[in-house]
């Protein structure tokens, strides 16, 4: 491997170094501040004591003072402040909904084709952190959260398309004034269509825009708590169609002062998001939580405000999704949903078009093809090695002219000896005159760059890889761990991934394989090639099985290309008669030669003054 070459990978290498290390610095900053944000926990939480407290009753208490109480903290909605919970299940093949209507709201969401990383159900939304509610202003600057209070339940009905339907109302002392949720699930999806109507609450709620708190907790789901974190996330879309999001930690508190269609809570596989089907949000208020907990990965606590005008009959209609982050799915529903799976962000956000042109769409295909996925990504390995062919090839010819050139360079290396300025120039016009350039074996290694972050992206992302496992991976979506130490390992982790194992080994290989070309003089040139794998070897041991299946599938196939094409395809004797006769030829200086080479001389003058 030519000087050059090992330029053009180091540089590939810190940058790919760089980004997995502003992706994972979020989970750094998610520690930050955690104390002051430790009292956000206690934000619209249930009434769950006052609640216990007025349906027992107080004996001690006077009656007139029981009555006052109720009226002080529930206001129009006393009637509805006790009352024994029902629930009511909204389900297809897909999600099965139980509500509640405590609150009119749901209580538990199961997503029906899904299971955790232990075997469980699947459960998208469970416990009573979860909830959403109106925010209704009472006397003595007081407020309710109508999910404290009893709704009425209507029956659950089903239509003729499959769609299955059911309503809550809560009303005030006047029965013309009522507060409605209504749900419907629809046929064979994840979206339920929900409306709020607000009947006759001008008086109570006034004519300014309506509170409505929105309270989740994602659950831990997969194997690895920290991959999971990473991926907690809350993202948003305004009504200039511009999207943005931000990781979940215990420092986020993020007030969106604009229109808002659509705020989604996202997990590393699975998402709820609320979208505003008629009108906008008005905006929105986010707080958020990082537990210190083994089984909570993050909640978020939401207030987005609904724009009430103050009508006698109002209704604002919201479509809930609940369901995975799989592209597809999400693209189909036209609102750029599918820009919350993380295809390619920061300074390589460009690596999501390769992703979405090129890689997807082939995934895809090959998945129609068979339900293997270790083989998908031998296909897809394949395929992407045929792409990046024409790169592959300059670069083992430029590796070729460079090892032919080498006793050359060696000569003049040992003739100026430190004199580094006089030696580059020397070089130059060696390499002017063998027609060799020196960017050969640099260029097309960094032209690799964004396939490879654009699989760095991909794999972790694919929910289609989600416990699906291939030889001794259980899960290729996760790391595969063949061994767990029970502790940890300073920068390399607390367990063995094998295809980590096996992709720095093939690096090593492939090191070894062109130790040869290169410069054996410079240090860093010379042991680069075998430091770098074992620096990547403890970033990548808790990357998911997928992604380090595929650098060794790749390194593999490298050392085969290498090995024919340098064997079989490239002639080195007619190399050195195309140098050769380069060398006879007049040259003609191209004006970005010129200019180096007056650098150059410029660089030497400036040295011999020095020395003077």
């Amino acid at each position: 491997m030519d000087r050059n070459s090992v330029i053009g990978f180091v540089l590939l290498g810190a940058l790919l170094v760089g980004y997995i290390w502003w992706n994972q610095k979020s989970a750094q900053d998610a520690r930050i501040e955690k104390a002051r944000q430790d009292s956000i926990a206690n934000l619209n939480k249930p009434k769950e004591q006052q609640v216990k407290t007025v349906a027992l009753g107080d004996s001690s208490a006077p009656a007139g003072q029981d009555s006052l109480r109720l009226t002080n903290e529930y206001g129009p909605f006393t009637a509805a402040a006790t009352g024994a919970e029902a629930t009511a299940v909204l389900e297809n093949k897909q999600v099965k909904i139980t509500f509640t209507n405590k609150g009119g709201q749901p209580k538990a969401i199961q997503l029906l084709d899904f299971k955790s990383s232990a075997g469980e159900p699947l459960m998208l939304q469970e416990g009573s952190f979860n909830r959403q509610g109106i925010k209704v202003p009472l006397p003595n600057n007081q407020s309710l959260n109508t999910a404290d209070v009893f709704f009425t339940p209507g029956n659950v009905e089903k239509h003729p398309d499959g769609s299955q339907s059911i309503s809550y109302r809560l009303p005030t002392s006047n029965p013309a004034q009522y507060i409605e949720y209504t749900y419907m699930l629809k046929n064979d999806s994840y979206l339920v269509d929900y409306t709020i109507n607000l009947v006759g609450m001008q008086g109570v709620l006034g004519g300014k825009n309506v509170e409505y708190q929105w309270n989740s907790q994602s659950d831990l789901q997969e194997h690895d708590m920290q991959q999971e974190r990473l991926n907690n996330q809350i993202h948003w879309r305004d009504s200039e169609k511009d999207h943005d999001y931000f990781t979940l930690s215990n420092s986020s508190e993020k007030k969106l002062d604009r229109k808002l269609q659509w705020i989604s809570f996202k997990q590393q596989f699975f998402n709820t998001t609320l979208i505003a089907k008629k009108d906008n949000f008005v905006s929105a208020d986010i707080h958020t939580k990082v537990p210190e907990s083994g089984n909570i990965v993050g909640q978020q606590m939401s207030t987005l405000f609904i724009p009430y005008n103050g009508a006698a009959s109002y209704s604002f209609p919201i479509e809930v999704y609940y369901g995975p982050n799989k592209y597809k799915t999400l693209k189909s529903m036209d609102i750029e949903l599918q820009k919350i799976i993380p295809l390619g962000s920061g300074i390589f956000a460009f690596v999501k078009y390769v992703n979405i042109w090129i890689i997807i769409p082939v995934f895809d295909f090959l998945g129609g093809l068979t339900s293997n996925y270790g083989l998908i990504i031998l296909l897809l390995t394949i395929f992407i090695r045929l792409i990046i062919a024409p790169f592959t090839y300059q670069s083992y010819v430029s590796s070729a002219k460079m090892k032919v050139l080498k006793p050359e360079l060696d000569e003049l290396r040992a003739k100026h000896k430190d004199d580094q300025q006089a030696f580059g120039m020397e070089q130059m016009k060696l390499f002017r005159s063998a027609g060799v350039n020196p960017l050969g074996g640099c260029l097309p290694a960094l032209l690799q760059l964004p396939i490879l972050v654009a699989m760095y992206s991909f794999f972790p992302s694919s929910i289609e890889l989600r416990q699906e496992s291939f030889l001794w991976a259980n899960d290729l979506s996760t790391y595969d761990s063949i061994y767990n130490f029970g502790f940890t390992i300073p920068l390399y982790g607390d367990h063995i991934s094998l295809f980590t194992i096996l992709m720095t080994i093939t690096s090593l290989i492939l090191a070894f394989y062109n130790r040869g070309m290169a410069d054996q003089s410079n240090p860093v040139m010379k042991y680069m090639p075998y430091v770098f794998p074992i620096m990547l070897l403890g970033i990548f041991n808790s990357m998911a099985a997928a992604l380090t299946y595929y650098y060794f599938l790749s390194n593999v196939i490298s050392i085969l290309l290498q090995w024919v094409i340098q064997t079989f395809i490239i002639n080195h004797d007619k190399i050195h008669a195309q140098i050769q006769a380069n060398k006879s030829k007049p040259q003609t200086k191209s004006k970005w030669a010129e200019r180096l080479e007056e650098m150059q001389k410029r660089q030497a003058d400036v040295q011999k003054t020095r020395k003077k």
